[in-house]
């Protein structure tokens, strides 16, 4: 462990030149103390390092200097893919080798591309969860996370909203893990399907192993049940009663392509100029959310438990506003 952030210690200062013990203990989760531990662990090793004092001081290798320690480990080399995706690193247990494998890449790199990926990351970032929405509580996330690296069979007590409202047992092989507008699904087998995480109330990896199927494609698979998804017309949907306003707001409450979808389906205009249509039901409480988004401007009618979640929710909504 000491070796590892010595190492990252030497790169962070290779890389970003001039560092206060501070700032240093900061990017490694360590104590001041620890960092000058650490410098003088390095000084005896005779790494060509010094300390400049005043305001603007802090430690820095001698000019010329570079480590050719930046060999990958093999986690942080399997960590690469989420290099852009620090949130969902952290969820899955990989910051810290997400952030070694970084300082690594950095190092390795000639001066010119070094500052051309340090000017990429300063201009551009990926936030993946929607507006005014924090992403999905995971806390089985990790567990299925080691059962996927370990082709582990597991058994989970999964909350599903279809074809009838309950907790079910499933006995699965964990295939592959997505995150999809700030939400993860478990992709998993015998047959392949998905797995809301967040909805995964009990998570158990047995002592057993599954041989992974031959050829599985995750990406390939996901884009296919996507399209499924959202083009079937047996995909399951809601049925709603709009007002012309409820109708001009789809595209910002569910999405341009949703909105779409819904338009096909609009009846002609009732006595109230409100018209009857379908609108795409992942899971009750998802399709609840974005009708209540728009208030008053949508009512509810189909299926049964989707009314009964929306009368619900209002009418403890109006618990509230007495």
């Amino acid at each position: 462990m000491r070796a590892s952030r010595l190492v990252s210690l030497l790169l962070l200062l290779q890389n970003r030149g001039r560092m206060s013990a501070a700032r240093l203990a900061a990017e490694l989760g360590v104590t001041a103390r620890t960092v000058y531990r650490d410098v003088e662990a390095l000084a005896a090793s005779g790494v060509p390092i010094y300390a400049e004092g005043g305001p603007n001081g802090g430690y820095q290798l001698m000019d010329g200097y570079r480590t050719r320690l930046t060999g990958l480990t093999e986690g942080e080399a399997g960590s690469l893919f989420l290099t852009g995706l620090p949130q969902p690193a952290a969820e899955l247990g990989l910051g810290a080798q997400v952030a070694a494998a970084e300082l690594k890449l950095m190092a390795a790199l000639p001066t010119p591309y070094r500052d051309a990926s340090v000017r990429i990351r300063q201009r551009f970032h990926l936030d993946a969860p929607g507006w005014y929405r924090e992403a999905d509580p995971v806390p089985q996330l990790l567990a299925a996370a080691e059962a996927l690296w370990q082709d582990r069979v597991v058994e989970i007590r999964y909350r599903r909203w279809s074809p009838a409202p309950g907790v079910v047992t499933r006995r699965l092989h964990p295939l592959g893990l997505v995150l999809k507008a700030g939400v993860w699904y478990l992709v998993a087998g015998p047959r392949p399907r998905t797995y809301r995480v967040a909805s995964i109330e009990e998570f158990r990896a047995l002592d057993e192993q599954f041989t992974r199927p031959a050829g599985f494609d995750l990406p390939a698979f996901w884009r296919a049940h996507v399209e499924r998804y959202e083009g079937s017309e047996e995909a399951k949907t809601a049925v709603v009663r709009l007002s012309p306003a409820g109708i001009a707001a789809l595209p910002d409450i569910l999405g341009p392509r949703a909105a779409r979808l819904v338009a096909r389906t609009l009846e002609p205009e009732d006595a109230e100029g409100w018209q009857r249509a379908e609108i795409p039901l992942e899971s009750v409480p998802h399709a609840a959310a974005g009708l209540l988004r728009l208030g008053a401007e949508a009512q509810a009618l189909a299926p049964a438990e989707l009314v009964a979640h929306m009368g619900k929710t209002i009418r403890a909504m109006a618990g509230l506003y007495p």
